[in-house]
């Protein structure tokens, strides 16, 4: 069988491939807490649907190479989590923009990132930007949970397990990691303990004189042992195949438009 990831392939294989038009995908995600039923690291989840991306693309005859991930996310509510690692903006910035330029300068032209933390966003865009302007190359991104949080009542999800440390993370690695995944474990949502004395709204928000406030939270001060979803427990692995057979499709309609179009 033809290796997808780059780790597992060898020098020259990938080399040939690169040269005659395989697009690389990059994953990333972060290391983090997700409560105490699923693994830390959803950068394996990132990876495993870069990989099946990469699969359905084989099978419509194209080639596709999936880099190895990127674990640690950008900066932001998780910074404080134990045997979590958090990057600053401009450090992520840096890292994806310098990965990107190696396989730029190895002949790669189609480079599509997927992305599983939410905290990176701004990272990855901006490095999006300063790819175009210096090598007049544009690289999209599917960021992950953005996209399938919205999906949730039309693919069937249980609404009470929306949210961090729920759905669609929980369904998803249900379906792709299920050996990492403890769902015995789950729990509902405690209450979240006030902020300044307002009621805490979301990661990073307050409510205030009938307006929204961004104020920085860490995690573990608004949602105990990181559950913010109502209650996980709804979440299910059916429903996580559903999410990402989805995101697999999208993953490979972006490759072949990209393969079909010049974007710059």
């Amino acid at each position: 069988m033809t290796p997808h990831r780059i780790a597992e392939a060898r020098a020259p294989e990938v080399a040939a491939r690169l040269a005659a038009g395989a697009a690389v995908l990059l994953p990333m995600g972060s290391t983090e807490t997700h409560g105490p039923a699923l693994p830390m690291g959803d950068y394996l989840i990132a990876e495993a649907i870069a990989e099946r991306i990469a699969i359905a693309v084989a099978a419509a005859g194209d080639d596709a190479l999936v880099a190895p991930a990127i674990p640690y996310g950008g900066e932001d509510f998780f910074a404080g989590v134990p045997g979590g690692v958090s990057l600053t903006n401009e450090v992520l910035q840096a890292v994806v923009t310098q990965m990107a330029e190696a396989f730029l300068r190895n002949g790669a032209r189609r480079i599509l990132v997927v992305n599983g933390h939410g905290g990176s966003i701004a990272a990855i865009e901006a490095a999006a930007r300063a790819l175009r302007a210096k090598h007049g190359v544009v690289v999209p991104t599917l960021h992950l949970w953005k996209v399938a949080g919205p999906w949730q009542a039309a693919l069937g999800g249980d609404p009470a397990a929306l949210g961090h440390g729920g759905d669609p993370v929980a369904s998803v690695a249900l379906h792709l990691l299920p050996d990492l995944c403890r769902p015995g474990a789950a729990r509902a949502r405690a209450p979240a303990t006030p902020f300044l004395g307002l009621p805490v709204t979301g990661f990073g928000t307050v409510a205030c004189g009938g307006a929204e406030f961004a104020v920085p939270i860490e995690v573990g001060e608004i949602a105990e042992g990181g559950v913010q979803a109502a209650d996980p427990r709804g979440a299910n692995a059916a429903h996580g195949a559903r999410i990402t057979q989805r995101l697999v499709d999208a993953g490979a309609a972006m490759l072949a438009a990209m393969r079909g179009a010049t974007l710059a």
